[in-house]
């Protein structure tokens, strides 16, 4: 499996680009910003692009979407609870950056869908309490949780107009993500990776 992962935009959100060692097709995963950077490693690596997926519809991780769709004609993949966060500049604001909506997504993900990636597969798992559509992909022994798990952390949920809610994050780790081997390697949407286990043990908010 080819990974990459470049902190982009005006919030230092994880974008990864990920492709088949076999044939060369890839997704990128959150592209919160930086359309230029993403687009210049998408070459370097020399993927085709056949996905975008949104773990969720906050602006920090959309940000770069458009223009990496129009660079790369892929599919824009968002669960279905979280189209109005795509467009809701007022959200945006709040956080104090630039909007750029999203356009119509291309495919809605559901709770168990697999997404292939040449050889590579990952199944959607929706984890609410972020938002309410946000989800994480697993598989190749990799999470990939967006803003819902953290190293030593959880996603925010005190905005309840963006979807949080702590009980049920909290829920959704726990019953969702605490259930994988320890060894499955976190990639989040922002900060350092870390291991399932290592939160199973020592993340304060699940302890």
């Amino acid at each position: 499996m080819i990974l990459k992962s470049l902190e982009v935009g005006p919030l230092c959100a994880n974008c990864y680009i990920v492709g088949c060692e076999k044939g060369k097709t890839g997704m990128v995963i959150d592209p919160g910003g930086d359309a230029g950077r993403i687009i210049s490693e998408i070459r370097n690596l020399g993927l085709q692009i056949k996905t975008i997926v949104l773990t969720h519809g906050h602006g920090d991780h959309i940000g770069a979407a458009n223009e990496l769709k129009a660079a790369t004609d892929a599919d824009i993949a968002i669960h279905a609870d979280d189209i109005s966060l795509m467009k809701d500049e007022g959200l945006c604001d709040m956080f104090g950056i630039e909007c750029n909506p999203v356009n119509e997504p291309d495919i809605l993900l559901n709770d168990g869908d697999i997404l292939k990636i040449g050889e590579l597969k990952f199944k959607v798992i929706h984890t609410p309490g972020h938002s309410r559509g946000g989800i994480c992909l697993f598989g190749e022994g990799v999470l990939f949780s967006g803003d819902t798990l953290f190293n030593g952390s959880i996603g925010r949920t005190d905005l309840p107009r963006a979807g949080g809610d702590y009980n049920t994050i909290i829920k959704s780790i726990k019953t969702k993500l605490l259930t994988l081997d320890d060894a499955t390697i976190v990639y989040p949407g922002h900060g350092p990776k870390t291991t399932i286990g290592a939160e199973r043990r020592g993340n304060p908010f699940l302890t």
